[in-house]
């Protein structure tokens, strides 16, 4: 078989409709468009998502929140999740991020929480910790350091 033999399938090709060649065609006067109208007209119609001149349905759903530029973000990190380092490590965001325990470094760094448990004497830098979360470290034998 060679390209130049190569046929389309026996009906899958269609012939184009040719409108507007006068009455005795069947297509010709409005080229199938029907009577006059909106949508007859050329760049004619609605936009999307026009719903007659009814309360679009964006609108009718309320608004809800807001992003409060002031707002600082942090990355947070609980007490728990510090029992994969040794004794005696200096944990930082960077070495956090660097084993995957967070995803990124929020831009107001990190913050430490103080759910569960902690067995090992770390030392701790963040940007902010909890009450609790200092009570833990301590009394496991660490340190806090705010940076």
């Amino acid at each position: 078989m060679n390209i130049h033999e190569l046929n389309p399938a026996p009906n899958s090709k269609k012939g184009v409709k040719r409108v507007g060649r006068g009455l005795g065609s069947g297509r010709g006067k409005t080229s199938g468009r029907g009577e006059n109208g909106q949508n007859k007209r050329s760049g004619g119609g609605t936009r999307p998502l026009f719903e007659g001149g009814q309360m679009s349905l964006i609108r009718r759903l309320p608004k809800r929140g807001f992003n409060n530029p002031y707002g600082d973000v942090f990355s947070i990190i609980n007490v728990e999740d510090l029992e994969v380092f040794e004794d005696g490590t200096v944990v930082t965001a960077e070495l956090l991020k660097e084993k995957r325990i967070i995803g990124k470094i929020e831009k107001s760094g990190l913050k430490v929480l103080g759910n569960g448990k902690l067995s090992k004497k770390l030392t701790v830098k963040a940007n902010k910790f909890s009450k609790t979360a200092v009570k833990k470290i301590e009394k496991a034998g660490g340190k806090t350091e705010e940076a």
